[in-house]
């Protein structure tokens, strides 16, 4: 993928408290991301957007849930989320990256 593509890749971060944990017992970061992006675009995005090194990736296809809208049954999207594993040593600071 070139540049522009694998800037499109990841969505947005996904906090939770779930996520939290992880974040501080595991030093692994989560992603909402594209749904046909794959394992190895992940990592190059989350490298090249973050400036760090990606040792895993661990993905998750969530499917949507069943909503209502009065009478009418809607259903919401489906959406992937990432795992990300990072090497020993780094981390992503998400106010400084928001400036790129």
């Amino acid at each position: 993928m070139n540049r522009e593509q694998l800037m499109s890749v990841l969505i947005a971060p996904h906090v939770t408290e779930k996520t939290s944990l992880a974040m501080q017992n595991h030093n692994q970061y989560t992603f909402r991301v594209r749904r046909d992006a794959t394992k190895t675009d992940i990592k190059q995005a989350v490298e090249l957007m973050f400036a760090v090194k990606v040792s895993a990736v661990q993905v998750v296809n969530e499917p949507g849930k069943t909503r209502r809208f009065g009478k009418t049954v809607g259903r919401t999207q489906d959406w992937k989320k990432a795992y990300v594993s990072l090497a020993e040593g780094q981390t992503i600071d998400y106010e400084s990256s928001a400036k790129l």
